[in-house]
This record gives structure tokens, C-alpha cells and sequence, in this order.
């Protein structure tokens, strides 16, 4: 396996398939379905069950969370996500890939892939066009579940990586760093609900959805795409930058997108909309809904 392989943060289906057959995936490369749904529309547990990457485990974002805390899918403690992937096979020398079943192609992999990076771990990429694309590429599929033996994993918090509402709140007249928010614009404006919440977004946030990364096959775009993008929205590669949304998963989407074009140090806002909105002083929430009122 190539080493310039182990550094990327997108692996092909091609690639991942060659790997597969050549009965690499093990302590070395570990494969993640790291795939959720709104329960009344999939259940992403059985789908693994049913078919699955040969070798691949279920990553539950569910499980390793911070089950303590009011606001969806929060980092959990150092400790738990180390017991928690350490039971997956994975040692801080493993290869992992992550990918999941979204229709738009990555959803809840970037997710996973920026956990890994947050907790410290290096050697993490993302199948570019997810599961429904390995499929029509037709590489194999199982639903043999493996039982990966235990590893060791020791996490350490690269805290760099993550910002907090204190912080957040101080940038608004500070201006540290960029805010980017991956919503659709109509949640980001305040015009549509944004999963039951009012919506609006943080005072200064640039608003670029994150399906604008993906092509219509559900690939990433390509660097000089992606580029273009940020330069459109004025965002400026060079300098801080944090990601935001509803509850700090497809905010991912943009940290990914940024380290492509080789900025490696995109935080993002773990509590995003769902903590700000409960949070945050009503001057601190921007709707264009409540000024029109």
C-alpha cells in the first residue's frame, strides 16, 4: 500500500475495491460505515446489516457521542472514543477510511473522518462518493459481519480543532477567525425551519451549503472547484476559519473541502445551530424571518 496513499483524505472506490481484494483490510486498514438517518426514514444499523464494504464495521455516531449533553452528536470524552474505536479494530496505526449510504453521496462519513483528525489520528481518509457509488461502480458487497480483534487507541483532543460557544460568542465582535455555515441558504437566512428550530445564523457567517462541494455523481469537486467556491464567497484560505451548521456534521463537509486544498486547520463548532439558537442572546441569532416582522 502506498504511503501517499495513507496521507490523503479521499481514497477512490478503485482504490479502496484493490485493497479489498487483496485482503488488506485488517489492523492496518480498517473500513467505517459511519452512515445515519432520521429514524423514521432508514435505519442505517439494519442497512449495514443487509450490505455492507466486505470487512467494513458500523461506526454508530449514536454511541460514540457525548450522550450527556443536550445538543446532538457532541465529541465524546477522549477516553470513550478511544474504547469506542479501539473496539472497531482501529490503533492509532491503522489506515481508516470512512464512508457512508447518503443518496447525495457523503453525509455523515466527513463527520467521522474530522472525529478521527479532532482525537488526534492522522492516517484517516473518506471514500470520495460514498457507498452508493461503489455500488454502481460495482465493487463487491457483503453481509457477512466481521468481528475485528480489539485494538489499542490512545486519543489525545487537538482542541485547535473545535470551538465553543464561549469562543464563538467572543469572535462575534473580536473577528478571530471566519465563519462558514454549510446549512441550505433558506435555513441559513432564517426563512425555512431548520429541523424544527427557528433558523437564522451566527452574526458574520458566510453561508455556502455543503452540497456545493459534490458533483452531481456525489464526488467531490475538484481542488480548482473547490477553490473557486471559497474565493466566490470571499473566504480566505489563508486565514482562520470555522465551520458551522445545524448540529456540526455537515459543517465537516467544509473542513474536508478546505483540507483538500491543503488547509489543514479548519475548526469546527461542535454545538453549531442546535446550542447557538438555545444559547445565544436573540441579538446574536440573524433572521431576515424576524426583521421582516
Amino acid at each position: 500500500m502506498a504511503r501517499q496513499s495513507l496521507s490523503r483524505a479521499l481514497v477512490t472506490a478503485s482504490w479502496l475495491a484493490e485493497a479489498v481484494r487483496a485482503g488488506r483490510v485488517g489492523a492496518g486498514l480498517r473500513v467505517l460505515d459511519a452512515s445515519w438517518y432520521p429514524p423514521k426514514e432508514r435505519n442505517a444499523r439494519q442497512e449495514f446489516k443487509e450490505r455492507h464494504i466486505p470487512g467494513a464495521s458500523f461506526f454508530d455516531i449514536e454511541e460514540c457521542r457525548d450522550k450527556s449533553s443536550p445538543y446532538d452528536f457532541m465529541l465524546p470524552s477522549e477516553s470513550h472514543f478511544a474504547d469506542y474505536v479501539g473496539g472497531l479494530g482501529v490503533s492509532n496505526d491503522t489506515h481508516v477510511v470512512v464512508y457512508d449510504g447518503d443518496e447525495v453521496g457523503t453525509f455523515y462519513a466527513p463527520r467521522a473522518w474530522w472525529m478521527f483528525r479532532a482525537f488526534g489520528h492522522k492516517e484517516v481518509s473518506v471514500l470520495n462518493g460514498g457507498f452508493k457509488n461503489w455500488v454502481k461502480e460495482g465493487h463487491p458487497v457483503t453481509a457477512e459481519v466481521t468481528q475485528p480483534t480489539p485494538a489499542v487507541f490512545k486519543a489525545r483532543l487537538n482542541r485547535a480543532l473545535v470551538k465553543t460557544f464561549e469562543e464563538m460568542v467572543q469572535n462575534v465582535s473580536s473577528l478571530n477567525f471566519q465563519v462558514v455555515d454549510s446549512r441550505p441558504e433558506g435555513r441559513f437566512r432564517g426563512t425555512e425551519l431548520d429541523q424544527g428550530l427557528e433558523s437564522g445564523h451566527i452574526p458574520g457567517a458566510v453561508n455556502i451549503p455543503f452540497h456545493s462541494f459534490l458533483s452531481e455523481t456525489g464526488h467531490e469537486k475538484s481542488i480548482e472547484e473547490i477553490q473557486e467556491i471559497f474565493r466566490e464567497k470571499k473566504v480566505d484560505l489563508s486565514k482562520p476559519l470555522t465551520a458551522t451548521c445545524r448540529k456540526g456534521v455537515t459543517a465537516c463537509q467544509i473542513a474536508l473541502a478546505a483540507f483538500l486544498c491543503g488547509k489543514r486547520d479548519v475548526a469546527v463548532y461542535d454545538g453549531s445551530w442546535s446550542e447557538w439558537f438555545h444559547r445565544a442572546p436573540p441579538h446574536y441569532k440573524v433572521s431576515e424571518l424576524k426583521r421582516s416582522k
